[in-house]
C-alpha cells in the first residue's frame, strides 16, 4: 500500500507541473482545494497568494521549463505532503526569470479526489539547485 501511495504523490505532483507548463488552468484549478493557499518567501518578504491570486498570476506568465524532483514525502490516511526542489524559467512582462526553490505541498483526500491545500516555497541558492543529497 506504500509504495502504491508513493506512487500516487509522484502522479499528483507530475500533474501539476505538466497542467502548469500547458497552462492548464482548468486541470490546475481541479487540483487546488478551494482553500488552497500558497505561502512564500522572496527577497521582497514574505507572501501569501489565496487559489484566485495565484491563478491570476499565473495566466500572466509563459513557463519556459520545469524541472523537478520529490525529495521527501509522509503519507496519512487523507493527507500526503511532499518536499519538492523545483527549478523554472519564466517569461514574464519580457523578461525570462529563473528560479530554484524548495516546495512543500499538502495534499488532502476531499470530495472523493486529492487536491493541494497547502503550497510552501523557499528559494534555493543557485549552487545547492539540484546538489546532490547526502
Amino acid at each position: 500500500m506504500a509504495a502504491e501511495r508513493s506512487g500516487l504523490i509522484e502522479t499528483l505532483e507530475r500533474e501539476w507541473r505538466d497542467a502548469l507548463c500547458a497552462m492548464d488552468i482548468a486541470h490546475l484549478r481541479a487540483l487546488m482545494h478551494p482553500k488552497f493557499t500558497l505561502i512564500g518567501t522572496r527577497s521582497s518578504g514574505p507572501f501569501i497568494l489565496t487559489r484566485d491570486e495565484w491563478l491570476e498570476a499565473i495566466e500572466k506568465r509563459h513557463v519556459v521549463d520545469i524541472q523537478s524532483e520529490i525529495r521527501d514525502s509522509v503519507e496519512f490516511d487523507r493527507m500526503m505532503i511532499a518536499t519538492t526542489e523545483a527549478k523554472w524559467r519564466v517569461s514574464y512582462l519580457g523578461q525570462t526569470v529563473e528560479d530554484c526553490v524548495l516546495l512543500t505541498d499538502v495534499w488532502v483526500y476531499d470530495e472523493d479526489r486529492w487536491r493541494v491545500v497547502r503550497r510552501h516555497l523557499s528559494p534555493v541558492p543557485a549552487r545547492e539547485c539540484f546538489a546532490e543529497k547526502h
